[in-house]
């Protein structure tokens, strides 16, 4: 005879609540409307590392009506310079317009993409061309030096 028959009933075992979906950053999100539900998934997941691991400030998130996503409007320090992040899953694709719909917004732009895995990679997007820095460092041009060296010889 098995204890089940005794008459005992077991405890309904519920699994725990999703946490990411009670989380208040999640429901602000959410109530934004977006159409694309990966892509609100993508701005908490960039929402939880701008503010839990890399401790910026002022992280707020705002919706982009002609793009329908998501964005964050962030600050690395008090007293920083806003900066929009726009996060995207990879799966999905950008437009230059809609590059230049965010950057028209009048802040320097982060787009964020963000893995399956939640890997996240960050790439400042600008307006025009900018210069690279010069490499920092005692460089010399080897290459160039040879290449010279092997005329000379023949």
């Amino acid at each position: 005879m098995s204890g089940a028959s005794d008459g005992a009933e077991m405890p309904e075992k519920r699994p725990p609540p999703n946490w990411i979906l009670q989380h208040p950053a999640y429901q602000q999100m959410k109530d934004l409307q977006v159409g694309d539900s990966a892509q609100v998934h993508a701005a908490f997941l960039v929402y939880m590392d701008l503010t839990e691991v890399r401790r910026w400030k002022e992280v707020s998130c705002v919706k982009s009506p002609e793009l329908q996503l998501v964005l964050l409007e962030v600050r690395e320090k008090e007293g920083a310079p806003v900066q929009t992040v726009l996060p995207l899953p990879v799966h999905c694709s950008l437009s230059h317009k809609s590059i230049r719909q965010v950057l028209d917004r009048g802040f320097p732009m982060l787009l964020c993409a963000v893995a399956a895995d939640s890997t996240l990679v960050y790439q400042r997007m600008t307006d025009g061309l900018v210069m690279p820095e010069p490499p920092v460092g005692p460089f010399q041009d080897v290459g160039r030096r040879q290449q010279r060296k092997r005329r000379q010889q023949r």
